[in-house]
């Protein structure tokens, strides 16, 4: 018996199906690690086929709650182990898996591209990107000062110290399977003594299989880190509502952040949830800059990131030559398969994605925008998931495009008369994840800052720019998550502040 987890059977980009036997033949057979032993699960398995070709790559099992249960009993018998190596002996835990992972790396990176569908030379960067998460980590941790309270009493001394928050679950997206978790979770969580159970996006589970494979073959201790594979319904959701899960991370949609907030109302959260955030073109701006850097900022990784260039608000004045450089660089953008040398933008991961994208345009489309470049899937492909570099013109503030994270290689543009117009359509998505501006002057730069509902604002630089020690996260009052990450800022997400009162003169 099978079960395909997508209604739509009219092309080759289903992502996964449902077996209820271990399939035969070549491709990764991927388990469960849970207490430093790998386990095959409950007997149910999900194969897993390439967005880039639709063949399949292999299978990972469909975990239960049972499994989830045995990895948090895992992860709670291995915290008093993390929090007794003292945080000097985890930061060089971590830099053995950081070096790990390096070594590793041109394995890996192709199985990312096959799975995930970036190119090859994304991929890359992606684990570079995870080993610097280990590395960055442990670099942090050393250095976390705390402080001594002044007191009323002159009898008495206050300080305050960290401690690790217990067993973490985390929960991750496939748009970028390993540098995400490591740099925002799982590299924090080791150097700071938490004891994790990881449960990864199913479509990019085998790669996060041979992630976890490489941190035990250099030394991962047993119950640090757990990986159940599975249904994020079944096995995410059982994370979430465990009584022995202490602290929750989770990215991903807004609309499953906020059904993780409300299953573990009570437990500490740190999520990063969906961003359509806008970028801003003013008057003064150097627009072959903001061209070039709208365009990165659209097309990497097809589109498929929180902080993504989904929308950009341009000046009037500027509008022509601006949406002309920018078909100019849509027309630049290799699509093809993320292995061949040549591509430089790969197929979306998933139908789910394209079912996104196709509504989002359908939705422009009726509304009377002008597709100038793309509009819909690539033909002459491997599967339909290749999705054309895309530019419309012609939007309203109540289209789907303008309000909604499209989460695709799509850029809508709008545009503005002036400052009071900029910010009421900045204003009309109910995202606050990120956002960027182009001008040339300083007063403006730092007026958009402050007024903007976004966590990060970067100025004549793309929205998605980030580096892994700045701190990182959505805007209160917006649908973009809770908290920070990034650096010194995850780690103190990941603890308590703990106070201890002494007194002297007994």
């Amino acid at each position: 018996m099978t079960v395909q987890f997508s209604t739509r059977a009219d092309g080759p980009h289903l992502r996964g199906i449902a077996i209820d036997a271990a399939p035969t033949g070549d491709g990764i057979a991927a388990r469960h690690l849970i207490g430093g032993q790998w386990q095959d699960g409950a007997g149910r398995f999900l194969r897993i086929d390439s967005p880039a070709t639709g063949e399949p790559l292999g299978h990972v099992p469909l975990g239960t709650a049972d499994d989830v249960d045995r990895a948090v009993a895992a992860a709670e018998a291995a915290r008093a182990e993390l929090v007794e190596m003292g945080p000097f002996a985890r930061a060089a835990l971590c830099m053995d898996m950081a070096a790990a992972i390096d070594a590793a790396a041109d394995e890996i990176a192709p199985l990312l591209s096959l799975e995930q569908g970036k190119p090859l030379a994304e991929a890359k960067g992606e684990l570079g990107a995870a080993a610097l998460g280990f590395r960055n980590a442990a670099e942090q941790i050393k250095w976390m000062e705390t402080g001594v309270i002044p007191l009323a009493d002159p009898t008495k001394r206050a300080h305050s110290f960290l401690q690790p928050k217990g067993v973490f679950g985390i929960i991750t997206p496939w748009n970028f399977p390993l540098a995400l978790p490591c740099l925002y979770y799982l590299g924090p969580a080791l150097a700071t003594g938490n004891a994790v159970v990881w449960v990864p996006a199913p479509s990019t589970s085998l790669v996060a299989y041979e992630l976890v494979r490489v941190l035990v073959e250099a030394g991962l201790p047993a119950g640090a880190l757990n990986l159940v594979t599975g249904d994020g319904a079944e096995v995410g959701d059982a994370t979430v509502v465990h009584p022995g899960v202490h602290a929750i991370g989770f990215t991903g949609s807004t609309a499953t952040g906020m059904t993780i907030a409300r299953r573990g109302a009570g437990k500490p959260l740190l999520l990063e949830l969906g961003g359509n955030g806008p970028t801003i073109v003013l008057e003064d701006a150097d627009v072959e800059l903001a061209a070039k850097r709208v365009a990165a900022g659209a097309f990497g990784n097809a589109g498929q990131i929180c902080t993504a260039t989904e929308r950009v608000l341009v000046h009037e004045s500027l509008h022509d030559r601006f949406v002309a450089l920018l078909v100019q660089a849509a027309g630049d953008v290799r699509l093809g398969h993320p292995l061949d040398a040549g591509t430089t933008m790969g197929p979306l991961n998933n139908a789910a994605a394209l079912d996104k994208m196709q509504s989002h345009m359908d939705d422009a489309r009726a509304r009377g925008a002008k597709v100038l470049a793309g509009g819909g899937p690539a033909k002459g492909l491997p599967t339909n998931l290749y999705f054309e570099p895309t530019v419309v013109t012609g939007l309203d503030a109540d289209s789907l495009l303008n309000r909604e994270e499209s989460f695709g290689p799509v850029v809508p543009v709008l545009t503005f008369a002036d400052e009071a117009e900029a910010f009421r359509l900045a204003a009309s998505s109910p995202y606050g994840l990120s956002a960027a501006v182009f001008t040339r002057s300083l007063a403006a730069a730092y007026r958009f800052t402050e007024k903007l509902q976004a966590g990060i604002v970067n100025i004549n630089e793309m929205s998605s720019y980030w580096e892994p020690h700045v701190p990182a996260g959505g805007a209160s009052g917006t649908q973009s998550g809770l908290g920070r990450a990034g650096g010194r800022h995850t780690l103190m997400e990941m603890c308590d502040l703990k106070t201890m009162v002494v007194d002297i003169a007994v």
